[in-house]
């Protein structure tokens, strides 16, 4: 909770580390908030400060529910990337699920931001590692470059990811969703998460996906997106262009960390 000292992005790097601490994609501090019902301060698995993460405000969603810090089902949460809006599924006096308002969906290339001739990115060519792609740049509060393939699976992105995270055409960085469109009601997608790797999920990428491919005519404003940790429920509202998100939460463990 907010009471913790020390420098939060050193914590989230010590936390994150899969040998010597925890493991995770990142580290969320719970704050007081006086915009909102608390504040999420995210960090990135390499100690940078975040935006925003989908997931893990479904899991502040669940904490601050299960754990009593509040009583409320409808709360709403401070972020870099604005004030989220949360609607908690309770099921056994616990929080089994949670839609997420995630806002508008951000296309003006500037705002993303990404260098671009055009205002927005929607289709446009992106070399890497010598292989031509075709990318569509959405900010969720946080940047995403998403990438349309044949066979998610078959890709290294060990090898392709850090080279598109650091491409010259993104000023701050970026996420990178790898997606493959099964149907008009299903995306398959792989992320890779900037200042993280390759991570099992990413919220505000499923978002970001799904409203890229309805920008390229590839599906419908509704749809599931599944990814190697689970699956999300998508849907973009186009008449408010606000985009919603609903999937799980699970508490894995409770722990102390000395040090």
């Amino acid at each position: 909770r907010g009471d913790v000292k020390g420098n939060r992005g050193e914590i989230a790097k010590a936390v994150s580390n899969r040998h010597f601490g925890v493991g995770s994609d990142g580290a969320i501090f719970i704050n007081n908030s006086q915009k909102a019902d608390f504040e999420m301060e995210m960090y990135n698995a390499d100690g940078s400060r975040a935006e925003m993460c989908g997931n893990g405000i479904r899991c502040v969603g669940k904490y601050v529910y299960d754990n009593g810090w509040t009583e409320k089902t409808k709360l709403s949460i401070e972020t870099l990337a604005g004030i989220k809006y949360l609607d908690l599924k309770i099921e056994g006096g616990e929080v089994k699920k949670v839609q997420v308002d995630m806002g508008k969906p951000e296309l003006h290339a500037d705002k993303i931001p990404v260098i671009s001739k055009n205002q927005q990115v929607i289709g446009e060519e992106i070399e890497v590692e010598g292989v031509s792609y075709k990318m569509t740049c959405i900010s969720m509060g946080n940047p995403h470059a998403v990438i349309f393939v044949d066979n998610v699976a078959e890709l290294d992105l060990e090898k392709i990811g850090p080279s598109f995270e650091r491409h010259i055409c993104f000023p701050k960085r970026t996420n990178t969703e790898f997606a493959q469109v099964i149907n008009p009601s299903l995306i398959e997608m792989r992320v890779w998460e900037r200042g993280s790797g390759e991570t099992l999920a990413c919220g505000t990428g499923a978002c970001a996906t799904v409203v890229a491919a309805c920008l390229n005519k590839l599906s419908l404003p509704k749809a599931k997106v599944r990814l190697l940790g689970g699956e999300l429920d998508i849907e973009w509202d186009e008449k408010k262009n606000k985009v919603y998100m609903t999937g799980p939460a699970t508490t894995v463990f409770f722990g102390e960390m000395k040090g």
